[in-house]
């Protein structure tokens, strides 16, 4: 675990899943603890949608950690042990409807209803606009530039944060100033160009226009980009990127003038999407 002893002892629920995104059916899984209650988040390698270190902005209940490949090994008995040294005070274990565990997943909800001798409470499959809310479901939407479908099922916009670097210098010579972002660890959506919010130093959210993927009128590289759309780049040694709307693919131009005129455009969309959002 990734908190200390102390912390947990006065745990007396806890969530247990991956919890990769921190998503909208996440939050009914935490909505079934109290006062005392906790997250514990099975890391898996795979959660790159809310690094661990990002997890705890969308809670309020402490967080702990196992790592996947400690614990796959257990029996479902050795599981629940495990749990209640780690948790000396635990009463009551909140799981998702598809929870497994033990070892090769051997074991499933029922199985924890049998093996734990407090409450277990199984959260039912979670639904909005008629359609199963899962992790890999809103990383295909990601894939896919459905950024306003992501948002609704993550509860929260989309945000890819990182420590400011040096670009080019190209936008602001010939075209329009940009923030360059160098980000780890997060899935990156789909490349193009979307309408966004940009959180500075200042920790304010200001309209943008955000680019990600390759330069093709330069030199190739792969970039993250933002431009502030009612304010001056200002030194800033990070920075948040907040994605709202997909405005169009990524395309090579023939020369700087197409690509200003085009980039005049997605300016004039992304504050149109950004205004309507703000009604």
């Amino acid at each position: 675990m990734l908190n200390t002893a102390t912390a947990s002892l006065k745990i007396d629920a806890i969530a247990i899943g991956g919890f990769d995104g921190m998503h909208a059916a996440h939050q009914y899984l935490f909505n079934e603890l109290g006062e005392n209650g906790g997250v514990l988040a099975i890391e898996t390698g795979y959660a790159n949608m809310t690094p661990s270190i990002h997890r705890q902005e969308h809670t309020h209940y402490p967080l702990f950690y196992y790592e996947l490949e400690d614990i796959k090994g257990l029996s479902g008995e050795a599981f629940i042990s495990k749990l209640k040294d780690d948790f000396p005070s635990l009463k009551k274990i909140v799981v998702g409807f598809d929870f497994h565990f033990g070892y090769k997943r051997s074991c499933s909800c029922e199985d924890l209803r049998e093996l734990f001798d407090g409450k277990v409470t199984i959260v039912d499959e979670v639904k909005l606009d008629g359609e199963a809310v899962h992790s890999h479901r809103i990383r295909q939407l990601l894939d896919e530039g459905n950024l306003e479908r992501a948002n609704l099922f993550l509860a929260h916009n989309y945000t890819l944060k990182g420590k400011v670097i040096k670009g080019q210098g190209i936008g602001k010579q010939r075209l329009v100033a940009t923030m360059n972002l160098e980000v780890q660890g997060y899935k990156l959506p789909k490349e193009g160009v979307y309408a966004s919010l940009t959180r500075l130093d200042d920790d304010r959210l200001h309209p943008s226009v955000s680019f990600i993927g390759k330069r093709h009128i330069s030199d190739g590289s792969f970039a993250i980009e933002t431009h502030l759309l009612e304010k001056e780049v200002s030194p800033s040694a990070k920075a948040e990127i907040s994605f709202l709307h997909y405005i169009r693919e990524n395309k090579a131009f023939d020369s700087f003038e197409d690509l200003q005129k085009q980039i005049d455009d997605d300016i004039i969309e992304a504050k149109k999407v950004i205004n309507f959002l703000a009604l």
